[in-house]
């Protein structure tokens, strides 16, 4: 089984920036592709970034290109989601989740899960 633990999350004012780290580990499992999600308020749960850790090819949601970079730290099995330029609508619980693909950032084809950790940007 695999364990996804999440840090870096705070609170910070439009146009600053966090980053956030996922540390990967399991027993005889790894995920092909580490993702990393958020969830606002009233709002459905919205892939924000994956990266295939094979190639380290990387997708974003079309809102966050330009801004946020997802790498990669095999070495230390850890995930890094580095956002910049946040806006208010940034702010949800953002959650870091294996899978067996990056093929899309579909909710389903991920079935591990971390606990989230908050980001909240102010105006």
């Amino acid at each position: 089984q695999v364990r996804l633990v999440e840090s870096g999350g705070g609170s910070v004012q439009a146009g600053g920036s966090l980053r956030l780290s996922c540390a990967v580990s399991g027993y005889n499992y790894s995920p092909n592709c580490v993702a990393w999600f958020r969830q606002a308020p009233g709002k459905e749960r919205e892939g924000v970034a994956g990266i295939s850790r094979r190639s380290g090819s990387a997708l974003y949601r079309d809102s966050v290109k330009g801004r946020f970079t997802i790498s990669q730290d095999n070495a230390k099995n850890t995930v890094y989601l580095q956002m910049n330029s946040l806006t208010p609508e940034d702010t949800g619980m953002y959650y870091c989740a294996g899978g067996g693909g990056c093929y899309s950032l579909a909710k389903w084809r991920f079935s591990d899960w971390g606990q989230g950790t908050q980001v909240t940007v102010s105006s």
